[in-house]
């Protein structure tokens, strides 16, 4: 049954349900793969098939009664390893959470689980999600399927290399700057951040309580599009959570049509700083949508040119907060220095043991700019940039229904190329951040491989707060256009990955 792995998580859900394949075989399958492969891309933290199993033969037993939890029901799904399960270890990639196991799981998981659908396992991250190549990892980067010497994006490299290394259907991630969108950028694959607050964040590992947002990764458009309808919705558990429904996110999709789409194209955001091949490929995405009958205007965002100084105060200010907790008495690592083990003293070694450099780096940034005599100059202005780019993307969606840029500036870069330049790495965000500081929907979608180096570029679609629905018909869109012209995903065409 190893074609299976090549079908979307739409047509396993289908196939599921008519009977012509089992959750058992689909989980199965892919299982047999992750357990061969990961060894290769490390992709996952933790992979549990017994767990997985007793998921789908239950998901079997609901299918023969004649129920379907959910329209992926059966489909087996990888999840970040932010995300608290009470079956599995969630490490949110750091030592200081090696092995521990949650006594509650994520509203996502829950909803995951009552959905019907089996956990392959927990994928690796970035540590506390903070980074974009998921070399960050206390437990080793991941490694882009297209070509293992290079990232996988991050900080949700692990669910991107699963998903387009063919690791799992489907899989859930967590975008506070674009760390789900980058991701699907590099590696040929779909990832949208929703709304935010249209889904939980309940037991999400916070980074930046007032950035992060959950949302799915998958090879297709109409995947994303039916994992966000099963993971969204209001929860009582999140105070943030948007109380009313943003719709059908697959009808979106299914219904899409070009016409009478307006398009902005964000001035800031098209200049000479992104890779030539990643330009070049944006701007054949623009004219494919002018061709289908797309109006496309150039929009002017002034304030974007400071959203990554603003993101790179406010994320750290926000992630020293979170992070306190992390003290060595109530859960996780615990170091006990010599001498006289005061309570400052095994809280300061735990913390030097159980860290890494990226976190200690943010850590310190953050608790500088929160600090007395500093927060008006430095968190107090980042704040006030983040209103000005939401007034920008107000008045630029008064004229359009959606803004076009490129997801990233360039394609997946090798391992190590970057480690040791904090600000080249944070670079990498300068499209995906805006959205998380406005909390308005993002999407990546795949436009082809870039002439330099023949690696996935991916293009990006924002769309108005709650709006999710408009973003998802233009991702359609843009994945049909591209369908018509290669004969099938993009994904279809990469490497063959060999186990070792």
């Amino acid at each position: 049954m190893t074609e299976l792995i090549h079908r979307s998580a739409s047509e396993l859900a289908s196939l599921i349900s008519s009977k012509e394949v089992s959750s058992q075989e689909v989980t199965k399958a892919f299982f047999d793969r992750s357990e061969a492969l990961n060894p290769v891309t490390n992709s996952y933290l933790h992979l549990s098939r017994e767990n997985a199993m007793a998921a789908a033969k239950a998901a079997d037993e609901a299918t023969a009664r004649g129920e379907a939890h959910s329209v992926l029901h059966g489909v087996p799904i990888a999840v970040k390893d932010n995300l608290t399960t009470t079956d599995a270890p969630t490490t949110s990639g750091s030592n200081i959470l090696k092995g521990w196991v949650p006594q509650y799981d994520a509203t996502v998981v829950t909803k995951l689980r009552r959905g019907g659908l089996p956990i392959l396992g927990k994928t690796n991250l970035d540590e506390f999600a903070m980074g974009s190549s998921t070399e960050y990892s206390a437990f080793g980067p991941s490694r882009n399927p297209w070509d293992l010497d290079r990232i996988p994006g991050g900080s949700g490299g692990g669910s991107s290399s699963a998903v387009s290394g063919f690791l799992a259907p489907i899989a859930i991630g967590s975008d506070t700057g674009g760390s789900i969108r980058f991701p699907a950028a590099v590696t040929g694959s779909v990832g949208a951040k929703p709304t935010y607050g249209a889904v939980s964040r309940y037991g999400l590992i916070a980074l930046a309580s007032s950035l992060d947002q959950i949302g799915p990764v998958s090879n297709t458009v109409l995947d994303s599009a039916l994992l966000q309808d099963v993971i969204s919705g209001h929860d009582p558990m999140d105070s943030t959570s948007l109380p009313q429904s943003l719709g059908s996110m697959a009808d979106a999709v299914r219904n899409a049509d070009p016409k009478g789409l307006r398009v902005g194209v964000v001035k800031q955001l098209s200049s000479d700083g992104f890779q030539p091949g990643v330009k070049e490929l944006f701007e054949d995405t623009v004219a494919k949508l002018q061709a289908a009958g797309a109006e496309v205007v150039e929009v002017d965002c002034p304030s974007f040119e400071y959203a990554v100084a603003a993101y790179y105060l406010i994320l750290p200010a926000e992630a020293s907060s979170n992070l306190a907790k992390f003290d060595s008495v109530r859960f996780g690592l615990r170091v006990t220095p010599d001498g006289n083990p005061t309570i400052e003293r095994v809280m300061a070694a735990t913390r030097e043991a159980g860290f890494g450099p990226e976190v200690k780096r943010r850590i310190i940034l953050g608790t500088y700019a929160l600090s007395s005599g500093y927060y008006d100059a430095y968190y107090g202005s980042a704040q006030k940039v983040r209103t000005l780019i939401q007034q920008d993307l107000a008045k630029a969606f008064a004229k359009v229904d959606v803004l076009l840029t490129p997801t990233a500036p360039t394609t997946a870069f090798k391992i190590g190329e970057k480690v040791n330049d904090p600000l080249a790495m944070y670079l990498n965000d300068i499209a995906t951040i805006p959205a998380n500081l406005a909390g308005i929907p993002g999407m990546s979608v795949p436009n082809g491989l870039a002439k330099e180096d023949g690696l996935p570029s991916g293009v990006q679609i924002l769309a108005p707060q709650m709006q999710d629905a408009q973003m998802y018909r233009v991702g359609a869109i843009i994945e049909k256009l591209y369908a018509a012209q290669w004969g099938g995903p993009l994904i279809a065409q990469a490497p063959k990955l060999e186990a070792k």
